[in-house]
């Protein structure tokens, strides 16, 4: 009997990134941030999926209306895309020192037990997530970037040590929206395009 064993090599892996922005707001210093790295992710390889949370429009996570509802149809939608991806890229942006709700209640929705009653932890733990964010403050939302870490370590991510926290974000873009610092801009891409290696050296 003959037996044929189809090897998936680095070269045939399509790795799937899903980009999140914590913020809701139009405009946001955290989107036009995340968008660098999302070219620098896909100029390594990368297919990234742009996921815009407010739109799903989840309310505040409650286990008394979730034993008596169950997950709203929009955490199931949100559950079923952080299924399909290998890798989330997370721009989370510092609100009074800390990450923001929007982002927060996001998470907690997803790890909640999927429809057929296993824990959605699973679609989290074990994939691999890089953190950026922008503020006009000193630090860049680094505060953010330290909480969301401990959040997605407790969840079993892996997070990569790249990482980009952008201060003074409200000076860094021209009119077009360009950013003023090329060296700024190379740091980002380079943040998407380390998560991709990443995440195919552990697919």
């Amino acid at each position: 009997m003959n037996f044929l064993l189809c090897i998936r090599t680095p070269s045939t892996m399509n790795i799937r990134i899903l980009a999140v922005n914590g913020s809701a707001r139009t405009g946001s210093l955290n989107q036009k941030i995340l968008e660098r790295a999302i070219e620098g992710a896909q100029k390594a390889g990368a297919e990234v999926t742009v996921s815009r949370l407010a739109e799903f429009n989840l309310p505040i996570y409650d286990a008394d209306s979730e034993a008596e509802n169950g997950l709203p149809q929009a955490a199931r939608e949100l559950q079923t895309l952080v299924a399909d991806h290998d890798a989330l890229l997370i721009a989370t942006p510092e609100y009074n020192g800390g990450y923001s709700a929007l982002l927060k209640n996001a998470i907690d929705w997803i790890s909640r037990p999927r429809e057929g009653g296993s824990s959605g932890v699973p679609l989290l733990s074990g994939k691999v997530a890089a953190l950026i964010s922008a503020s006009p403050g000193q630090l860049g939302g680094l505060r953010s970037q330290t909480g969301m870490r401990a959040v997605l370590d407790k969840l079993g991510m892996i997070v990569i040590p790249d990482s980009m926290a952008l201060s003074a974000a409200h000076e860094a873009f021209d009119a077009e929206g360009k950013m003023k610092d090329a060296n700024a801009e190379k740091i980002l891409q380079a943040v998407g395009a380390a998560l991709y290696r990443t995440a195919l050296r552990l697919a």
